[in-house]
């Protein structure tokens, strides 16, 4: 399984441990279906849970009124490209830093 692949299950098991969405299987979630409306149904509240939780697991954090928010939470395989992206800036930026 690769790094990506591992990412995207480890997202998937937080959005079901995070909401408690007990009649979900966290493998039954698609990787490129959508989160909001018509997928999993998710709301706004759901969004900021899944934002903390993202957090504490990984180290990333949106801004409150970035208009991409959306964009990134889409779906798992946007989450995954987010967190991915945003840990790179992390390590080069602590890079720089030495």
């Amino acid at each position: 399984m690769s790094d990506q692949e591992q990412l995207a299950a480890r997202i998937k098991e937080i959005i079901v441990e995070t909401l408690a969405l007990e009649d979900v299987d966290p493998k039954s979630i698609e990787t490129d279906a959508p989160l909001f409306g018509e997928g999993l149904g998710l709301d706004s509240i759901d969004a900021l849970e899944l934002a903390l939780a993202f957090h504490k697991e990984f180290g990333v954090r949106t801004q409150e009124n970035d208009e991409r928010n959306r964009e990134y939470y889409h779906s798992v395989g946007s989450l995954v490209k987010f967190i991915t992206e945003k840990q790179a800036e992390a390590a080069s930026s602590e890079g720089q830093g030495s």
